[in-house]
């Protein structure tokens, strides 16, 4: 079992950067790899980044590709996303997830968070 908490989402002026945290219980956090999702108000959750179990191999979705980092530090449990260059079109609900394998697909995950709320205000 792994529970996941993430924090450091607000509200942020466009432009502007916000480094979110997911905070994973147990001793088994470097058996999963991680993903960000988020999701907007009135639309499906979409897949934003993950990283392998190694840390040695990342992935990105288009939209946020060159502005979002995703990384992980095993000895404090935690995965990281860096956002810079917040757009609008960026606010939404993200949720970090724990899963067998780096995937963009959801069903592949196990473990959610109850997920932070990032605004981007223009």
């Amino acid at each position: 079992q792994v529970q996941l908490v993430e924090s450091g989402g607000g509200l942020v002026q466009a432009g502007g950067s916000l480094r979110l945290s997911c905070a994973a219980s147990g001793r088994t956090f470097s058996s999963y790899a991680m993903g960000w999702f988020r999701q907007a108000p009135g639309k499906e959750r979409e897949f934003v980044a993950t990283i392998s179990r190694s840390g040695g191999s990342t992935y990105y979705a288009d939209s946020v590709k060159g502005r979002f980092t995703i990384s992980r530090d095993t000895a404090k449990n935690t995965v990281y996303l860096q956002m810079n260059s917040l757009k609008p079109e960026d606010t939404a609900a993200y949720y970090c997830a724990a899963g067998p394998s780096a995937s963009a697909g959801s069903m592949w995950y196990n473990y959610w968070g109850q997920g932070t709320q990032v605004t981007v205000s223009s």
